[in-house]
């Protein structure tokens, strides 16, 4: 006999590769098309519950709206003490702010989010939105009087305008589909007037693409006229300028030796005198940042100051209360939940299957009726006048100037959402009880154990699992609830969830309805985590 040799190495597939590369193909396009799957799920949740939950988070801590719509202010700002009230040249600055916000229509968004922090901030800013164009209107005014040249918004073109874009604008036609082409500045006049250039660039990118109308039929605003006033104070060498409206600027910057001018601080004292409060000033100053945590310090009765920050007075606090009404009054509706679904769980799950079949419609039968229908049932039968009272008088129970106040309070809501909830808790119950077997009763019971001992000592503990999944979903679901508690609850019985849509559909504090569900979303996944530590989630079942 002869020994053969036989050469070791990768067993290779049909098509020539190894047998590992082949078979890690095969599982990277199982694990492809398992995906494929799943995505269209994936995308749903991640459009409508991940980037929600993402764009509430943002909306806590967002507040770009102060520092976008009064840059200059702001920036001016950063550096006051507060002492005082705000040097001139940060009134100027307001000026030029207000003046541009209320053209875009934004000062009453600014003064609407500076309301949440000060009392009549919104009104402030109203009220100066419709008096700050006669501020520019001073300058405006005495440059028209001096020369006919300053009306037209046509010499205004030609004198901020660059060739290029003058040519362009010239040769554009209106009616047709092309777009107006967009405002060059002059490089020489951006030089000699630094500020005009800049606000009539501002001026012209309005025109053109928020209003979107033709630059060349627009007057400049009241604005320009100030900010070119400011600049020939400056007494800019304009010799060397020889381009459209060199003559006139040269009148111009004799004459502004003459002219009226208006004094910044004093204009916006005679406004509205709040203009010269420190608070006001200080509320834009500490909100001025791009992100701010002053919702979620709102939403914990907290506000900022000076020295960071402090508990609101006591007769504003409310947030808290409110926390802590709805974990309350959230287990004691979880509590209720057990105490009746427990009974009618463990009747079903001994009774027959045709019996207990027959009853379980009784109990998913108020699936089928509208959430605000059942809501508003136990808003008549809670009344003082309503079926419950009448019931207990007629019994003698309650004498009949004595009715029970079981509505607009937190009796109602416990009760009210105690039955709707209830469902909540009987299935997962019922389903743990089903696979308890009943033989280990009938065991406990052959060895000497009475029928509370049995059922404490060995049928109570295997349905925990069911008391705990129960627990989970009725508490999750009683802590957001928002119309039994609106409709039924008053002012006492109410979540904080209806301050969460309170802010979010009236008073359009979506920042603070933001931060205020952030906290209610970190609390219940608190009490989760604690749940978990304690009795262990994996110990929770709905059945099997």
């Amino acid at each position: 006999m002869t020994d053969t040799t036989q050469q070791s190495g990768p067993m290779m597939a049909a098509d020539g590769t190894t047998l590992k590369s082949s078979l890690n193909r095969a599982l990277r396009r199982q694990k492809i098309r398992a995906l494929m799957l799943i995505a269209p799920l994936l995308i749903f949740i991640l459009v409508t519950f991940i980037a929600p939950i993402a764009d509430m988070l943002f909306r806590s801590v967002e507040n770009q709206i102060v520092g976008d719509t009064l840059p200059r202010t702001t920036e001016l700002l950063a550096d006051w003490d507060g002492a005082d009230i705000p040097p001139p040249e940060v009134f100027e600055a307001l000026y030029v702010d207000v003046f541009v916000a209320q053209e875009r229509k934004l000062h009453t968004r600014l003064g609407s989010r500076l309301n949440y922090e000060l009392t009549g901030v919104s009104s402030l800013f109203r009220k100066t939105g419709r008096n700050v164009e006669d501020m520019g209107e001073v300058y405006q005014d005495q440059f028209e009087d001096l020369n006919a040249f300053w009306k037209d918004s046509k010499t205004w073109n030609a004198l901020m305008g660059s060739d290029t874009w003058l040519a362009a604008q010239t040769a554009w036609d209106e009616k047709s589909d092309t777009p107006q082409p967009a405002f060059e500045p002059r490089e020489d006049i951006a030089t000699l007037l630094p500020q005009t250039a800049a606000v009539f660039q501002i001026f012209a990118d309005f025109v053109q693409n928020e209003d979107q109308d033709n630059l060349a039929d627009e007057d400049p605003w009241a604005l320009v006229y100030s900010a070119l006033y400011n600049d020939l104070v400056q007494t800019p060498d304009i010799s060397g300028y020889t381009g459209p409206g060199a003559a006139e600027l040269q009148e111009a910057m004799g004459a502004t030796a003459t002219f009226e001018t208006v004094d910044y601080t004093a204009v916006f004292e005679d406004i509205d005198e709040d203009w010269h409060s420190n608070d006001v000033w200080k509320t834009i100053q500490i909100y001025s940042p791009a992100f701010t945590s002053g919702y979620f310090l709102n939403a914990v009765d907290m506000k900022k100051s000076d020295d960071g920050a402090e508990m609101r007075p006591e007769n504003e606090q409310l947030y808290i209360k409110l926390f802590i009404r709805t974990l309350i009054m959230s287990m004691a509706i979880t509590t209720s939940c057990i105490l009746l679904g427990y009974p009618v769980a463990w009747i079903l799950a001994n009774l027959p299957a045709r019996t207990a079949n027959l009853l379980m419609i009784l109990v998913l039968l108020p699936f089928w009726t509208s959430l605000l229908v059942r809501t508003s049932a136990w808003k008549v039968m809670l009344q003082q006048q309503g079926v419950i009272n009448d019931t207990l008088v007629w019994l003698g129970l309650v004498a009949d100037d004595s009715r029970l106040a079981l509505i607009n309070n937190q009796t109602g809501t416990i009760i009210a959402m105690t039955h709707i909830l209830l469902p909540f808790m009987i299935l997962p119950l019922y389903s743990v009880m089903k696979t308890i077997p009943p033989s280990y009763l009938r065991a406990a019971k052959s060895l000497g154990a009475t029928n509370w001992t049995a059922f404490w000592r060995v049928y109570f503990p295997q349905s925990v699992p069911g008391i705990g999944a129960g627990s989970i979903l009725v508490f999750i679901l009683s802590i957001g609830y928002y119309i039994t508690p609106e409709l039924v609850g008053g002012t006492t019985g109410t979540f904080i969830s209806n301050r969460i849509a309170y802010h979010i559909s009236s008073s359009l504090n979506w920042g603070l309805a933001a931060a205020l569900g952030a906290i209610l979303l970190a609390v219940v996944l608190g009490l989760y985590w604690a749940y978990d530590k304690i009795v262990g989630i994996d110990n929770v079942k709905l059945g099997g």
